[in-house]
């Protein structure tokens, strides 16, 4: 226990963030009302106050709770007042006292304190602990040079171990709590702990910050020695009339800029980045930046472009050379160029192939580049999931580059090439970004003259550029992308467009890269359709290149080998070279047959004939539909049902006759999935021709939805259709009256060749696709 003697009343001097210890001399700044009257009481009387420290420095008017309960007895040694009005006192601390009772707050404090006297608990460990701490100061004040080193002189004359413990914390920059701690401890072996504890952390921070200063100044020597160097090798080369590389960098740049005839803001831009190049080191790391940044601007087409072919007459025959048919985008383009010559600024069309695979919509857009002698540029957009691909990174990345677009106007060297976007109908997005809403601006003739990529955060002009964009659907593709672009459907080569394509381009362009002459290899067109029919089943024509390839690979042999005759290929010997037949193809029945219909539709390699069968059972009048049919051809099947039990008395069919026979209706080939609503008349007809046993023509097609009262629907696919029929050899299609207009697609040849019935309702439809008498009502 502490010993403690007599208690008394003294006038209280609250400090702010300053601690004095017994036996040190410390000037003090006072100001405060109650601070000054505490002075001057003191004064008057025998010099003594308390002096304790506030928890808080803010506060400015302390309550006796803002105040710490231990603090030190102190003598007034000398006080000044300063012309402001405050006073200037010098202290000397006499020993420890405890706070017991606030007399009073006014005209200052006044408190009952008592004095505390050191405790020497553990006189053997204080001599260590003296022995410890004097060792750790002195290598802290040599270390650190925190402390002055006069205070190792003074410390060497101290004798008694308590007032060492407060000479030392006195001359530490230490946090407020931990010297409260050391004044409020009486035990002086406690005192000597923790303020050995201390000096032990500020030394190993100190050795800390010598490290970290020494690697600092080690950096800036470096750096120092380089600038030297650098500015040494200034002068020796103006000395010797050599140029100075930085300087001529960046007027090399300046040159190319002014060559360049940039808009003025994008002048301005560059301008600004030379200047910031010119001021930084050359081997700065934001200098490789900059350097990037102006290698880019000075690279983009900003002023050159191409002139475009504006004779039309040239530019349809290279269109027709390149590809057949397609006559849709040929006009589109011919257009374009009409009004070109014209209006002087036309914005460049926004054009959106969406076709099959295999059609031509690549290498369309390549040829309307040649027809029109300008650049071209092709991205591919499947697969990209990053906004950034579209618009760039910004500056801040590391390694960042410009966006897909801009990338593709500098490989064009123009500012009006054609620009190809390849499946647009195949981005994605993720947490990234989505790329289709950045190429909302791209795609927009009235946004796209100001166009920002995020890395040149300068607008470049996209509006002269004509963009083509590529897609196999249409829905997939995010509709206020679709509203911007001009949509021209591609639909499936038909046989007869295949066959022509195959004669003209396909099996010349196989042979050439195959070194075949025309005498080595003849193809004829029986042997090219057996191909169409039999080994391939697309809308477009790649498969039938690889065969073709094939059938070429094959003569190549046969011509190496040493043959001299001509090698024909026909459709009698086609396997020999591509092997089996892979395909069937829908063929008319060859007589008329009762319960079995021809219904023709629209698949992904064009059309084809669809026979639907109808077979009777004895049963209760359940209706089966098999052949992976869909939800709406299966509703179509009902619809036909429903039909015909509700005109039973007019097609002398028993009125009975769903409750005495099951029914089947098949449409093969049963493995591949079938939907629409285009075979309701069918299914009807074959439905009739099962119940009244009247044979269906096998010389008719036919397709159409039908209603529960008998109507008949328009349908698509008519070009399809007819031509599926007319190669499976039908002589007569019906269909929807309302589609009589659709016939302008199919080619002369097949419409002269077949008849065409269009019809309104069911009725109509049984009188020309039953054989045998004419029907009642």
């Amino acid at each position: 226990m502490a010993e403690v003697r007599n208690a008394r009343e003294y006038p209280l001097l609250p400090l702010r963030g300053v601690y004095v210890f017994p036996s040190m001399v410390v000037p003090l700044e006072v100001g405060r009302a109650r601070s000054v009257n505490a002075i001057e009481e003191a004064a008057t009387r025998d010099r003594l106050l308390v002096l304790a420290t506030q928890k808080d420095v803010e506060v400015d008017q302390p309550s006796p709770a803002d105040i710490y309960p231990v603090g030190a007895l102190a003598e007034i040694k000398q006080v000044a007042r300063n012309p402001g009005g405050n006073m200037r006192v010098v202290v000397e601390g006499k020993a420890r006292v405890r706070i017991e009772e606030y007399v009073s707050q006014e005209p200052c404090f006044r408190v009952v304190a008592r004095e505390l006297s050191d405790v020497y608990d553990k006189p053997q460990e204080i001599d260590v602990l003296m022995k410890a701490l004097l060792q750790e100061y002195e290598q802290y004040v040599r270390t650190s040079r925190k402390a002055p080193l006069e205070a190792l002189a003074s410390l060497g004359s101290i004798r008694e171990p308590g007032k060492l413990a407060d000479t030392i914390a006195a001359h530490l920059s230490l946090r407020n709590e931990d010297k409260q701690r050391i004044l409020e401890a009486v035990s002086v072996s406690e005192r000597l702990e923790a303020v050995l504890g201390i000096i032990s952390r500020e030394a190993e921070l100190a050795d800390l910050e010598k490290r970290i200063n020494a690697r600092v100044r080690k950096q800036i020597e470096k750096t120092q020695r380089e600038y030297y160097l650098r500015e040494q090798m200034k002068a020796i080369q103006r000395e010797l009339g050599e140029r100075d590389d930085k300087s001529s960098e960046g007027d090399e740049y300046r040159q190319k800029i002014s060559q360049l005839g940039l808009p003025k803001e994008v002048e301005e831009k560059a301008l600004k980045e030379v200047e910031r190049l010119d001021k930084m080191p050359p081997m700065a790391a934001e200098a490789v930046v900059v350097r990037t940044y102006l290698d880019w601007i000075v690279s983009l087409p900003w002023t050159v472009q191409t002139e475009d072919r504006l004779d039309i007459g040239v530019v349809e025959r290279i269109l027709d050379e390149d590809h057949y048919g397609l006559e849709k985008v040929k006009e589109r383009i011919v257009e374009f160029l009409a009004i070109r010559q014209l209006v002087k600024k036309l914005k460049g069309p926004i054009l959106c192939l969406i076709g099959p695979p295999g059609v031509g919509k690549t290498s369309l857009a390549k040829s309307i580049a040649r027809a029109l002698q300008r650049k071209f540029v092709r991205i591919s957009l499947g697969g990209i999931r990053d906004e950034a691909e579209i618009r760039g990174h910004r500056r801040t990345y590391v390694g960042a580059l410009p966006g897909r677009i801009i990338q593709g106007m500098k490989q064009a060297g123009s500012k009006n090439p054609v620009f190809l976007m390849d499946e647009i109908d195949k981005l994605s997005s993720d947490f990234r970004g989505d790329p289709a809403s950045a190429l909302l601006e791209v795609l927009d003739p009235e946004q796209n003259s100001g166009f920002s990529d995020h890395y040149l955060e300068i607008p470049f002009d996209l509006s002269n550029v004509m963009f083509v964009t590529t897609a196999n659907v249409s829905h997939s593709i995010p509709k206020p992308l679709l509203d911007r672009m001009e949509v021209i459907n591609i639909p499936g080569y038909t046989e007869e467009e295949k066959i022509k394509i195959a004669e003209k381009f396909l099996v010349p362009k196989q042979m050439t890269e195959h070194g075949l002459e025309p005498a080595h290899l003849q193809v004829t067109e029986a042997a090219i359709r057996s191909i169409i029919r039999g080994y391939t089943r697309e809308a477009g024509v790649r498969n039938l290149e690889r065969e073709i390839a094939s059938i070429c690979r094959k003569s190549a042999k046969q011509v190496v080998a040493g043959r001299d005759k001509p090698i024909k290929v026909t459709a009698r010997n086609l396997k020999k070279f591509i092997g089996v037949q892979r395909y069937r193809y829908g063929k008319a029945e060859r007589e008329n047959e009762v319960g079995i219909a021809m219904g023709v539709a629209v698949t992904d390699a064009g059309g084809d004939v669809m026979p639907i069968e109808v077979s009777l059972m004895k049963g209760k009048g359940n209706l089966l539909l098999t052949g992976k049919l869909g939800d709406v051809m299966k509703e179509s099947a009902q619809a036909g049902f429903s039909y015909v039990r509700s005109r039973t008395g007019n097609l002398g069919i028993d009125q009975d006759f769903h409750e005495k026979y099951d029914i089947h209706v098949h449409v093969p080939e049963g493995a591949i999935p079938k939907d629409g609503p285009s075979a309701g008349i069918t299914m009807a007809a074959a439905l009739v021709s099962a119940l009244t046993s009247r044979p269906v023509r096998n010389d008719v097609a036919m397709t159409g939805e039908i209603t529960l009262r008998g109507r008949v629907l328009p349908v698509g696919g008519i070009k399809e259709k007819v031509l599926a029929a007319h190669r499976a050899g039908i002589e007569t299609m019906i269909m929807p009256g309302e589609n009589g207009k659709d016939l302008e697609e199919v080619p002369a040849n097949v419409r002269r060749k077949m008849k065409f019935v269009l019809v309104d309702h069911m009725d109509e439809v049984l009188k020309h696709a039953l054989a045998g008498t004419e029907m009642s009502g």
